[in-house]
């Protein structure tokens, strides 16, 4: 007899429910996260399993994946029965995600390989990284700014600038522990991104696919790393749009009376592979002519953020052409794509 699961997932728990093959509850109840996996391996066969897309997803696939005969990823924005039920509770969320998995009426978010959401976690941890030691530096411009001082080098954190930091004088006490505070913690967090740095660059060196969007002007070992782990299988996008879509590099549309009104970008999907895309779309303008000419036309008619996102989304639909045809980046207009 089929078995059909559905899982309410929180942060600590989840509600679970299980239907029989002709849609009668059999169970519901609600488990630890950590006993998710004991519980479906409890039931006399493997069941058909649906969540929803949520901060802690992956642990709990992890979990079910190896006693479950299918493990589906609902797409929280998507399940129309749930969000707009009238009457909400864990228990009856969880029953109609069941409900909807028995009916094969899911609409369904991409569950990457173990190996690739292993990627992603290593590529986002880095950039987390980054960001804290980013947001630290801004700290000590901060003290800096205090006093109305401006560092007489192009890098306050090169190897002059951390000197003549450590030698700055006429900072009061406080502020000069501060300072010399916030360089131990730059310096703790270089040592972590360092090493962590030259492990993503070896990986590169087996990724095939890495390396060829690392032809394309803008787009670094990281970069390209970051973009093949966010995108997961090419093949599942059938053209450009779509994959900008994933990205949120499409604009929202609004219909109403034979008007259509094209927005801002939508901003769904991937937010790590939007935030890649716009971070290397400066640098791309820079070693390529076409993508410097449509900058330059956008820019002038709605602004440099506009322009960047502009590139951004030609950047998304060049690497959409070079992964479909396996060719490096070759510098050509749009027309001859």
């Amino acid at each position: 007899m089929a078995l059909y699961v559905g899982v309410d997932l929180h942060r600590d728990y989840s509600m679970v429910t299980v239907l029989g093959a002709r849609g009668k509850p059999l169970r519901q109840l609600r488990l630890r996260n950590d006993s998710l996996g004991d519980f479906m391996a409890s039931l006399r066969e493997k069941p058909a399993v649906v969540l929803e897309a949520c901060r802690n997803w992956g642990y709990a696939v992890e979990l079910m994946e190896p006693h479950a005969r299918q493990v589906v990823l609902a797409h929280p924005k998507k399940t129309k029965a749930i969000a707009s039920a009238k009457i909400k509770t864990d228990k009856i969320d969880s029953e109609t995600l069941a409900r909807l998995l028995r009916s094969e009426l899911v609409p369904t978010s991409y569950i990457p390989p173990q190996e690739i959401r292993d990627l992603r976690d290593l590529l986002r941890h880095r950039a987390g990284l980054v960001r804290l030691r980013t947001r630290v530096k801004n700290r000590v411009h901060v003290v800096l700014s205090r006093y109305g001082l401006v560092s007489p080098f192009s890098d306050l954190f090169g190897v002059a600038g951390r000197r003549w930091l450590r030698a700055l004088s006429g900072l009061r006490p406080t502020h000069r522990e501060m300072v010399d505070r916030y360089l131990r913690v730059i310096e703790a967090l270089e040592a972590e991104i360092g090493p962590l740095s030259e492990e993503i660059e070896a990986l590169v060196e087996d990724d095939a696919q890495a390396q060829l969007l690392c032809t394309i002007p803008g787009i670094g070992r990281y970069s390209a790393l970051l973009i093949m782990a966010e995108i997961g299988e090419p093949s599942r996008f059938p053209d450009p749009k779509h994959l900008a879509s994933y990205a949120g590099l499409v604009p929202s549309v609004r219909a109403s009376g034979g008007r259509v009104h094209l927005g801002g970008i939508t901003h769904e999907g991937s937010a790590w592979l939007r935030w890649i895309l716009i971070q290397a779309a400066p640098k791309a303008v820079k070693g390529s002519p076409r993508l410097a000419s449509l900058y330059q036309r956008v820019a002038h008619r709605r602004g440099p953020q506009k322009a960047k996102v502009a590139v951004a989304h030609e950047l998304l639909a060049i690497i959409w052409h070079m992964l479909h045809s396996e060719q490096p980046y070759q510098e050509r207009s749009r027309k001859q794509r």
